[in-house]
């Protein structure tokens, strides 16, 4: 036991201690096999550190090389006009090509979210499949199936941080907090499409839709899609201002303007507009708190309209509705933005799917009268009168 000046030995008596070291400078000598020990261990604790520290430099070469990897396909379609969550979905009568919906696991029926939304619709587009189901290799054999000889999967990706083994010991010896080291793992996936003999009834997915492993999304009928966007618009709690001839939302005020319906060339766009800017309104610092402060033409706003065209979309694909861009004469911004930071498009998307998951939280809340898990106020969002919300200046300060 090492024992600092001051600290009584437990070993012996201090008058022991201080008769044989008469100026109250306190010594430990220890026996060779306890010294040989604690060498052993110091030897051990360095191995343990220098592990980790390889294991930081490779894990960060993979996590690097995947970035780029990801951030250049996605500066690639952007280059060529293509919008990656905006893609031609359809309902068509034969179902060759996929309904609107968020790319889901087959068996368990949970959607996937971030980049792998991006990641795995781009596959669906490149290879034309129906599908928007996916498994692993050994799901699809679970499943009484087997991907057929020749596909090749498509990687999705998983982050998180872990603590080793050897540092959750070095943390109990010193007390010190454990380090954890982030991880980025990768996942191989298959379609539905490249698979064969799959058990329909193999499928767990929850909602409409998605009962069998065979099933797909259901697109939303004309009909529903004005009741149900205005069910997601009373149930953000937002406040919505109809008037004017711009759509934004304020963040100081905290309310959305939309112009009215009438003029809008489709009905349907009057709503995704709505959603768009509800998008944004989820940053407000009472939902899910990012900076929306910045001016107009920076960085950093075109990162929040990113956000808001990727939420909006996923928000869109996940109750059935076709998305659209709103913003298509940004796309030079992100592309500034996305060549400078391999991450940019990986943060964007993760806030994207938060701010969708917020709203479909509190839609489907509502929808079975349950209380949502919110920070946000329990109001219910009812149109007013632009006139009544709006001044010049707020709209200067406003994201649109």
């Amino acid at each position: 036991m090492s024992v600092e000046p001051g600290e009584a030995d437990p070993g012996c008596a201090d008058g022991a201690n201080l008769a044989a070291n008469p100026h109250g400078t306190r010594h430990e000598t220890r026996d060779e096999p306890e010294q040989d020990a604690l060498n052993r261990e110091a030897r051990r604790n360095g191995r343990a550190g220098r592990a980790a520290k390889r294991a930081d430099a490779a894990s960060g070469a993979s996590r690097g090389d995947l970035y780029d990897e990801v951030t250049r396909r996605i500066v690639s379609e952007l280059e060529g006009g293509r919008i990656p969550w905006v893609q031609p979905w359809a309902n068509a009568p034969d179902g060759s090509r996929p309904t609107p919906g968020l790319p889901r696991n087959a068996v368990t029926g949970r959607p996937y979210s971030g980049i792998n939304v991006l990641i795995l619709w781009g596959a669906v587009i490149e290879h034309g499949w129906a599908s928007q189901g996916w498994l692993t290799f050994r799901q699809a054999l679970a499943a009484g199936g087997a991907v057929r000889k020749g596909e090749k999967g498509t990687t999705v990706v998983y982050a998180d941080r872990f603590t080793p083994e050897t540092e959750r010991q070095r943390a109990r010896d010193t007390g010190e907090d454990a380090r954890t080291i982030a991880f980025l793992k990768r996942f191989t996936v298959f379609n539905i499409a490249q698979c064969e003999g799959l058990s329909e009834r193999s499928g767990a997915g929850p909602g409409k839709g998605s009962d069998g492993i065979g099933s797909e999304p259901v697109a939303l009928p004309d009909r529903e899609i004005v009741p149900v966007a205005e069910a997601v618009i009373a149930a953000s709690g937002v406040d919505l201002c109809i008037g004017g001839s711009k759509a934004y939302y304020a963040p100081g005020a905290d309310f959305v303007q939309v112009p009215p319906q009438p003029l809008f060339h489709q009905q349907i766009n009057y709503y995704r507009t709505c959603l768009h800017e509800l998008t944004h309104a989820t940053g407000h610092a009472s939902r899910l708190d990012r900076d929306l402060t910045n001016p107009f033409g920076s960085k950093d706003y075109a990162r929040e309209e990113l956000i808001a065209e990727m939420g909006s979309a996923f928000l869109c694909a996940s109750l059935g509705i076709c998305p659209t861009v709103r913003h298509a004469d940004y796309i030079g911004a992100w592309l500034e933005v996305l060549r400078e930071d391999n991450r940019a498009i990986f943060r964007a998307a993760s806030a994207a799917s938060k701010a969708a998951d917020w709203l479909l939280a509190r839609h489907r809340a509502r929808e079975t009268d349950i209380a949502p898990d919110a920070s946000a106020d329990d109001k219910t969002s009812t149109p007013t009168s632009i006139d009544e919300r709006v001044s010049a200046a707020d709209a200067g300060r406003a994201v649109a």
